[in-house]
Order: structure tokens, then sequence, then C-alpha cells
């Protein structure tokens, strides 16, 4: 199998894109879309009129996307336009809410794929009474979590980079390590004021370790959100030096779903900010 690897450039800053190729051994992409921000409207028709060409000009027998992004949508909607088969990482999984943007990406690419890769029961459950052909359906496991596990043992093995954070996690000994990033808890003033002012008194009790996404940086200059001295700022930081904070944090608080199943996996409690997700089920 010959394969080509299309970065969109859906997350278009740096160090939110190019240190997570580097930090996590991905090959340089042979295409990059440079979509950029904009509103899902623009941010999906940017990524179609892209790789439409792509496909135009490869002419690949299938693509393969994975979860449930923008880029999702918009590579599998092309593909079946022009007749590619669509290959679907971590299809069928559903949170039932409709005010998601990543649930519609979920259900209208199922909708069209060819081949569901799923990764838990429950995915199986879902597309089997979406009436999906359960000859189209396989159980591959969990990429992100196989991923995980294979960084956790390299940190393990003593192949830890000398992190900038070092310093800190030492120093502080038990702290809570948070995310935060979805556009219903950052863009409205009332609601990120509401969340800022939890998270202020939490840490009067646990010292707060907060990796600050492009997006919550810039909503935090708008709504002139302050937080405690006592909640660190950072900038955001490549899945290694993540890894190596919140699997010793006293707690996770995180609005990532991603973030959440992976907690799951080391057994590391954790808070959900937004309470739209649903945890996988691991043995």
């Amino acid at each position: 199998m010959d394969c080509r690897l299309v970065h969109t450039g859906q997350h278009y800053d740096y160090e939110m894109s190019q240190a997570f190729f580097e930090d996590l051994e991905i090959p340089e992409p042979h295409f990059f879309l440079n979509a950029g921000s904009g509103s899902h409207a623009e941010q999906t028709a940017k990524i179609m009129v892209a790789f439409e060409q792509v496909c135009v000009n490869e002419k690949p027998d299938l693509i393969m996307v994975v979860g449930d992004v923008n880029s999702t949508l918009a590579f599998s909607i092309v593909a079946k336009k022009l007749l590619i088969h669509v290959a679907h990482v971590e299809a069928g999984l559903r949170s039932f809410d409709l005010a998601m943007p990543e649930e519609i990406n979920r259900m209208v690419t199922d909708s069209i794929t060819d081949y569901f890769l799923v990764t838990e029961q429950s995915a199986i459950d879902n597309l089997t009474k979406e009436g999906k052909p359960k000859d189209r359906i396989h159980f591959v496991g969990h990429v992100m979590i196989d991923n995980l596990l294979y960084q956790l043992k390299k940190l393990e093995n003593g192949a830890t980079l000398d992190f900038a954070t070092s310093s800190l996690k030492n120093d502080l000994q038990e702290y809570i390590f948070l995310t935060l990033h979805r556009p219903a808890n950052v863009d409205s003033k009332e609601s990120f004021s509401e969340i800022a002012g939890t998270l202020n008194e939490i840490s009067e009790e646990y010292p707060v370790i907060f990796p600050v996404h492009p997006r919550t940086r810039k909503m935090m200059e708008v709504h002139g959100v302050r937080l405690s001295p006592r909640i660190h700022l950072l900038s955001p930081l490549g899945f290694k030096e993540s890894l190596c904070l919140w699997k010793d944090a006293v707690m996770v608080m995180t609005d990532s779903g991603g973030l959440q199943e992976e907690t799951t996996a080391l057994a590391v409690r954790c808070v959900d900010i937004e309470g739209r997700y649903r945890t996988a089920d691991y043995d």
C-alpha cells in the first residue's frame, strides 16, 4: 500500500501543529493545505477546495480520516463525490448532543463512510442500530491509547527530554493539570468568567498548571478574565511534556474529550469541565 499524508493546517498555530509532528515522530506530510482559522463553514470549505485538487492529481483508491474534526468531514465529502472510498478511524462514537459541532461531523462522515474502524463496543452498537453493514465494521482498538501507552513507556524508560516544566513540577509536587479551549466555555464572557472564578477558588487548595490554548489566551484578553497567581499559565505543550505533567497530577480538569479518554486509560482522576463527553470503557 502506497500512502500519502495530508495535513490540512486546521490547527494553524505552530505550537499546536508542527511541534506535535516532531514530538510524535510523524513523517513530514506530502501535502499541506494551509486551511487556517475561520468559522466552521469557512474552514470546511477551504479544506474541501484544496483537498479536491489533491484527489484529482493523486487519484487515490481510498482515503482514511480520523476522529471528528472539520477536516474529517471535509475530506469525506470530497472523496465520496469523486467516487473514492472512505475509511473512518474512530467511527461510530456518539454523544447524542447535536449542539456539538463534532457530533455533526461524526454523523455525516459515518453516513457516507465505506469502512468503519471502531475503537470500542459502543461504536459497534451505534453503527449497527444505524443500519451499517456488519461486514464493514472492524474493531481495531484505540490508536490514541496505543500512542499514549507507547509514549508512556518511553518516559518510563528514561527517554525524557529536558522539559522546561520539570522544575515547576518538582517545586509544586501536588498540582492540578488544566486544559480549556471549547468555544462553549471560552467564547462567552459569562461562561468563561464563571469557570475562571471556580478555578481561582480551587487553586487556593491546589496549584494549577495550565497550558493555554491560543484561542483561550485570546478570549482571556477579550473578556478581561483574570486568573489567580496560583494558576501557572504556560504556552501550549508538546504531547510528551504534557503527558509527563498530567500523569502525576492530583487531578486533571479539561474540556478535551481526548484527554478524558487518556486519563481514563491511566486511571488519573479527571473532571469534565463541560460535561458533554462520555469517556470510553476500558477493562
